[in-house]
């Protein structure tokens, strides 16, 4: 079923943000922040105070993309999927770094995904682990909850700390606070 955005949630972009795909717009949570310059297209949806940051990209054309409460999409962001495969979806309270490219993977809540990093098709990352800054996280992986994941390819290196894990909802929290400074200034 084709679901296109209320008039008052389409209002907020223009056309070159949201973009339908054979028929099927995005649907988004009022409360989501979108930078200038993201694009979100085709079988997208974004829940309550998913922000996305400038010129990310997430492109859901060849199968669908959910992005759960409260996570951040930083700069230069793409998330793609595998057609007729498999799905991208991401948890709540997600923090996916600047330049990241997330294709086709589940990355459960409390996550966060490093700068650069390159996570791939059928990737499970399991609740509350890190994959550290430039990491490429190979086809099929699947990582225990509570990991730190380092290098390329990606290997599980030791569970979190405590400090460590308090701080993946500190960094999904604190982008909150930057979408309420950017939204203050507009």
């Amino acid at each position: 079923m084709s679901r296109k955005p209320t008039p008052a949630v389409a209002g907020e972009w223009d056309a070159a943000t949201l973009m339908p795909y054979r028929g099927r717009w995005p649907v988004i949570d009022p409360s989501v922040w979108l930078a200038p310059g993201v694009r979100v297209i085709g079988d997208v949806e974004l829940e309550e105070g998913v922000n996305v940051w400038f010129n990310a990209v997430i492109r859901a054309d060849v199968h669908r993309i959910r992005i759960g409460k409260r996570t951040n999409i930083q700069d230069n962001t793409v998330i793609h999927a595998t057609f007729e495969k498999y799905p991208t979806v991401i948890g709540a309270d997600v923090t996916v770094g600047h330049s990241a490219i997330l294709h086709a993977c589940t990355v459960e809540d409390l996550c966060l995904i490093g700068m650069g990093s390159v996570v791939m098709d059928d990737v499970v990352v399991g609740t509350g682990s890190l994959v550290a800054a430039g990491t490429v996280v190979s086809p099929g992986t699947k990582i225990p909850p509570g990991s730190l994941v380092v290098g390329v390819p990606g290997k599980v290196r030791r569970p979190l700390t405590p400090e460590e894990s308090a701080h993946l909802r500190e960094s999904a929290e604190s982008y909150l606070g930057y979408v309420r400074s950017y939204r203050s200034s507009e």
